[in-house]
């Protein structure tokens, strides 16, 4: 095969900190490398002042996001893998009140929030609606910029940089379209969870592979649970009152229980009954994006605003599915990658190029094929059935109400696992001998899709409910 792009299940599952990918875990990956771009030069100690250029959907949204934050912490050096989300008020606080930041935790210079980072609202560079520059200013009068494009799902590109010529691994299946996958399938008998893993080989061991998924779980884990069980109202000044937690309390009618395996006991204990299972896949989701949009930790799948879906459903799969087990998850979180990485190569996984449908529709498709898979479908109706997922997302529109990743993306979430699911069902019981769309045809439609829709519906919050929704925002 030609050329091709290698994408790891790691990069598209990212461990982060709400509430974008693109607005929030991108600008603090870019800050964080223009600073060590810095220090690798040997300039950090020289710098006297940095300015921040914010472009495009960055400006128009980046308040909602909480973009300037994450540029401030990537500065600073702080990692959004580890650094305590509890500490991000307190760190933010202590910028602005001192005026100084400590760049790399290395270097201290005066810095202004309100001054150093701008919002160019009325201005965008080509490459990408997600633009943002860095200005650094030395000692010895010279000065150095760089310019990164936040192109979705937490992946960045510094300007002038070939994303394909990055760190290439050689890969026994090298894949780029779902033919490519099925091909591949065909050839050697395997799963595609099983050709994702000997890919995932040319990084590293399949151990390390296995142990780094299930840490992945892990945080999703964490991320639903902690939303079942967090009361109150979501920041932002919406005033939006959280609902999974009322919502689980409701559903557990009383059970006791003193953690997650204990909880999940319960859950199962509850039946199987439809409404039951429903409420709680809308539980599930509406606990990882209500963590998400309280700059809380999530993994991004492949989106911050899309983080709530896959581990809906996969939780939907562990409590009521028969999938908890280790290999199981496992399984499933590899082919939901490939599912999202066919989807980056051949599309766009970017709210701001392509409108929710390359967020939630992408992700309800990862979900979609993954659960498939899980539940003993072939490797074509597990590809079916992310075809289906995407076919009814198709032109959805990105049209965050004051940029807040709230209103409407946490219920998205919720009718992306169910769309997941339900695609996954359709799947299970057709034939795709018979089947019309292809997998690649709807990423196609998609892509095309995302060309013609019109810029105002591509997270900027100027269309759609952004500007149809009398909310009085005064105390934004």
């Amino acid at each position: 095969m030609g050329n091709y792009e290698a994408i790891s299940v790691f990069d598209m599952f990212k461990i982060g900190v709400g509430p974008s990918s693109s607005h929030t875990l991108g600008p603090w990956r870019a800050a964080q490398r223009f600073v060590k771009a810095l220090e690798e030069k040997e300039m950090l100690q020289l710098v006297i002042s940095i300015e921040v250029l914010l472009y495009g959907s960055l400006a128009k949204t980046g308040v909602g996001h909480g973009t300037d934050i994450a540029v401030m912490l990537g500065l600073c050096g702080e990692d959004p893998v580890t650094f305590d989300v509890n500490a991000i008020d307190e760190k933010i606080s202590a910028i602005k009140h001192l005026g100084k930041i400590h760049l790399n935790a290395k270097h201290e210079i005066t810095f202004s929030p309100s001054e150093d980072i701008e919002f160019l609202y009325s201005e965008s560079l080509p490459y990408h609606p997600n633009a943002l520059s860095f200005l650094a200013k030395f000692s010895n009068g010279e000065s150095w910029a760089e310019t990164y494009y936040s192109v979705g799902g937490g992946f960045v590109q510094k300007e002038g940089e070939d994303a394909s010529a990055s760190v290439q691994a050689e890969l026994p299946f090298p894949i780029n379209t779902s033919e490519d996958l099925l091909h591949w399938c065909r050839t050697t008998g395997m799963s595609v969870s099983e050709v994702v893993m000997e890919n995932e080989n040319a990084w590293r061991s399949e151990t390390e592979t296995k142990e780094g998924l299930l840490k992945i779980w892990q945080v999703m884990k964490e991320s639903i649970y902690r939303g079942c069980h967090s009361e109150g109202y979501l920041p932002g000044g919406l005033q939006v009152k959280r609902r999974s937690a009322t919502l689980n309390k409701k559903l557990m009618e009383g059970k006791h229980y003193t953690d997650y395996e204990s909880w999940v006991k319960g859950i199962k204990e509850g039946g199987s009954h439809f409404n039951y299972i429903l409420d709680w896949v809308s539980c599930f989701a509406l606990a990882v994006n209500e963590v998400n949009a309280s700059f809380g930790r999530v993994v991004t799948a492949p989106t911050n605003g899309a983080a709530g879906v896959i581990p809906a459903v996969l939780q939907y799969y562990v409590c009521f599915g028969g999938g908890n087990t280790d290999e199981k998850i496992i399984n499933f979180l590899l082919t939901a990658s490939e599912v999202g990485s066919i989807f980056k190569k051949g599309a766009t996984i970017s709210a701001a190029m392509g409108g929710c449908q390359a967020e939630i529709g992408v992700s309800s498709a990862m979900a979609a094929a993954a659960l498939t898979e899980c539940m003993g479908g072939t490797q074509r109706q597990a590809l079916m059935a992310a075809e289906i997922a995407m076919e009814h997302h198709l032109g959805l529109t990105c049209d965050p109400i004051k940029g807040l990743v709230q209103i409407p993306c946490i219920e998205r979430n919720t009718m992306g696992a169910i769309k997941a699911i339900t695609a996954c069902q359709l799947a299970l019981q057709s034939t795709p001998d018979f089947a019309k769309v292809s997998l690649d045809g709807v990423i196609k439609t998609m892509w095309q899709t995302a060309l013609d829709m019109n810029n105002k519906y591509k997270e900027t919050a100027d269309g759609g409910l952004a500007v149809n929704i009398p909310i009085s925002l005064s105390e934004c």
